[in-house]
């Protein structure tokens, strides 16, 4: 494994320095305004179950619109897009003060300030994490990951009490002013970064294909499968500690505002800790053994908030907690960036997004409503055995390695020059490839088209299928489907590095002459009656078929 860079180094990065900068911040107000409005809630209701949907209602908007933001990640210029958002939960904040001072606000018109400003934050996050890949080389990612993360905590660290002293000494509605304000660094941070270029020779995918592609592309990476799952199965469990512990403070610690500040504190501080810790734990031990033990930490903080009647041990599970919150959440971020290559980041980081803070929104109401009923401490102490069993799931379905994953682009494809005048969206386009193989290499061919099969798909692909020969039963044919030119063009364009072993296997396995021969056809919806006329160009005749020859010099465009 390649030694990772240092954080010092990372700072010297002026584009990273000057934007963490403004993130901590901005994460500053974030969470004085989290203090704020849940401690209002407690204020405006005694229902638990509505305290804990102040959580919830951040939540939701992740889950519901981080795919649409993903989709906005990866086509549009990020740089606007977070622009967009943070604009957006400025006004929206403002709009928080305002009938905050003016002793307006109701439970639910509280939760409605809340959700809009989760649907800010849904829109902001695939761009500002893409974006990190952006600013910082792929070996220099997890430390930019655990930096940011670091820098959200130490604000956990100090925020909650901040704003905890700020509704006791100010009011809640300062508190929501402070959020408004703390916007105003990172929007002017945004508009001095200069972001790089991005190649666009391509039409922008339209919404529905972009959508599907990066459900398509998710749903065919197993990795990415077990990332969201765990991730998913954290945020539903790990959601009651945070979503519970004002009830928590009022209930059984008999606590003000100020001590619920303070003990977030503590698990802000705690999570600074893991964040400081994650970088030695990566290099020593290997994912999955990481991610068990932060959900068996955070099932031992919760188990411990569950017994305690004393502040000060309620700190010290909160600050394990932290650490273990950071651990788990960070990692899990981390591989699915180094799981996935750049065309899809943003969509993949959304879906993975979607998975974990829709399990927080559903826990927050499922762990909101139990508390209702038989109280905040059985509540925590039944999360506590569901973590247990988020760390066994992990025998089953056990977390990727993902270092040393080369995710750039292959590079080898080029456009082929064709007979007739295509444009990018002429279609529905069918591709065929034909291989010629010995009959003592088809269990091996075979097991490669299967791996085949699935890299087309991932990548776009449509109605793939494997033909044979009856006839010539050393000829195979691979057809597929894409719907127009740039499709075709698109799909190729995504094959990685990583993907070169599988193309050149089967360049291996092939025995024609001149290498596989592709044929790319253009599909027709009508045919003339004259068999002749089909023929000819200037009949329409270009929309019947148009093929390769061997692929002598360049036979990257089959792979």
């Amino acid at each position: 494994m390649p030694d990772r860079p240092s954080s010092l180094t990372l700072f010297r990065n002026q584009t990273f320095r000057s934007l963490w900068i403004a993130a901590l911040a901005s994460n500053f107000g974030g969470l004085v305004q989290a203090v704020g409005a849940a401690w209002m809630m407690t204020t405006l209701s005694d229902s638990p179950r509505m305290v804990a949907l102040v959580q919830g209602s951040v939540s939701l908007p992740i889950m519901v619109f981080s795919l649409l933001a993903g989709v906005f990640a990866d086509n549009f210029d990020r740089r606007r897009v977070m622009l967009i958002a943070q604009g957006f939960m400025f006004v929206v904040s403002v709009g928080l003060t305002i009938m905050a001072f003016q002793g307006l606000l109701t439970p639910w018109l509280l939760l409605a300030f809340t959700f809009l400003i989760g649907c800010g934050t849904a829109l902001h996050n695939p761009s500002w994490q893409a974006t990190m890949g952006d600013i910082v080389t792929r070996e220099e990612l997890p430390t930019a990951v655990s930096l940011n993360s670091m820098g959200f905590n130490l604000m956990r660290s100090v925020g909650p009490a901040a704003g905890g002293a700020i509704v006791a000494l100010a009011g809640v509605a300062a508190a929501f002013a402070v959020n408004a304000l703390s916007y105003i660094a990172i929007i002017l941070a945004l508009l001095r970064w200069k972001a790089p270029a991005r190649d666009m020779h391509l039409p922008r995918e339209p919404m529905g294909s972009a959508f599907s592609a990066g459900l398509r592309y998710v749903a065919m990476s197993p990795n990415l499968l077990h990332v969201i799952l765990r991730g998913f199965w954290f945020g539903l469990t790990g959601i009651v500690l945070l979503a519970l512990l004002p009830v928590v403070v009022r209930e059984t610690l008999h606590g003000t505002a100020f001590i619920y500040g303070v003990l977030l504190g503590c698990f802000g501080v705690g999570a600074v800790g893991g964040a400081l810790m994650n970088a030695r734990l990566r290099e020593r031990f290997k994912n999955e053994i990481i991610a068990r033990g932060a959900f068996v930490g955070f099932a031992a903080s919760c188990f411990l908030l569950a017994i305690s009647s004393y502040a000060s041990l309620s700190g010290a599970a909160l600050a394990l907690a932290g650490a273990c919150w950071v651990l788990a959440l960070s990692m899990f971020n981390v591989t699915v960036q180094l799981s996935t290559p750049r065309w899809v980041v943003g969509r993949a980081l959304a879906l993975y997004q979607t998975g974990t803070f829709g399990g927080m929104a559903a826990g927050s109401w499922i762990w909101g409503a139990m508390s209702e009923r038989v109280g905040p401490s059985p509540t925590l102490a039944l999360v506590a055995g569901l973590l247990i069993v988020g760390a066994l799931i992990g025998l089953r379905l056990p977390l990727p390695e993902s270092h040393g994953l080369n995710l750039d682009p292959l590079g080898r494809f080029k456009e082929p020059t064709l007979r007739f005048d295509l444009t990018y969206r002429s279609g529905p386009v069918m591709v065929m490839v034909d291989y010629e193989i010995d009959q003592s290499d088809v269990p091996e061919f075979l097991a490669a088209m299967s791996r085949r099969r699935r890299v087309r798909i991932r990548d776009g692909a449509q109605q793939w299928a494997l033909l044979r020969d009856l006839q010539h039963p050393e000829h195979w044919s691979e057809s597929y489907h894409v719907p127009t030119w740039g499709e075709y063009v698109r799909h190729n364009e995504r094959r990685t590095q990583l993907d070169a072993e599988l193309s050149d296997l089967l360049r291996r396995l092939h025995r024609g002459p001149n290498g596989p021969i592709v044929h790319r056809m253009i599909e027709r919806q009508t045919v003339p009656l004259r068999d002749d006329l089909a023929l000819k160009p200037e009949h329409g005749g270009e929309a019947l078929a148009t093929h390769s020859g061997p692929q002598k010099t360049d036979p990257s465009d089959w792979t």
